[in-house]
């Protein structure tokens, strides 16, 4: 199978291809077009800023060709965000493959615990619908780091509740994203790249 990797400005690309290469996976790091185009899945992470992520992937012509392809892509964290229609974060309009906003983490001032922000550490999620899932059971706990969080939605795959409920997941046709790292998340997050990986 040919798993591409998108490159980019993004820190977290040696920990997905690692964690596909556990699978038996020996996925392709690039930004080629034709490459990406040709893959059978492809894989969009991203650890790092919405704003200057958004111009590179503008300088290099990555945004007009991600909401085209065709084959399974799945967008992992900052990819996640970056695939919905805009973010608060540097007020910026995104790829627009998933209608959901993406907003940053208020903490609740009235509770005991004061939520902080980022959202770093395990959290389950539930209400899960996604081939993704499949052979999975609610309540399963992932690896989260992150300050901004899309709402839920028509495309929500799966829930969180930190300080709000917000998409742990997202799926739209052949496009599906996560919030946390499946990379990071153990067996559970072996098993949902395993599942990305036979759709």
């Amino acid at each position: 199978m040919d798993v591409v990797i998108i490159k980019y400005n993004a820190g977290n690309i040696e920990s997905v291809r690692n964690a596909l290469a556990r699978l038996g996976v020996d996925a392709c790091i690039t930004g080629d077009h034709a490459r990406i185009r040709a893959a059978d899945r492809v894989i969009f992470p991203g650890v790092g800023e919405a704003a200057t992520t958004m111009a590179y992937l503008k300088r290099e012509g990555l945004d007009l060709l991600l909401p085209r392809l065709t084959q399974p892509v799945l967008g992992i964290c900052l990819g996640l965000q970056l695939m919905c229609s805009y973010s608060e974060e540097g007020d910026t309009p995104c790829l627009g493959i998933f209608d959901e906003r993406v907003q940053r983490f208020r903490p609740a001032p009235d509770r005991e615990h004061a939520d902080k922000v980022p959202h770093i550490g395990w959290n389950n999620i539930a209400r899960l619908r996604s081939p993704l899932f499949d052979g999975m059971a609610d309540d399963g706990y992932v690896y989260f780091v992150h300050s901004y969080y899309a709402a839920t939605g028509e495309h929500t795959a799966a829930v969180t509740d930190y300080i709000v409920p917000f998409s742990a997941a997202l799926h739209r046709d052949n496009f599906y994203a996560t919030q946390f790292h499946p990379e990071k998340s153990g067996t559970v997050g072996a098993k949902i790249l395993s599942n990305f990986l036979k759709l």
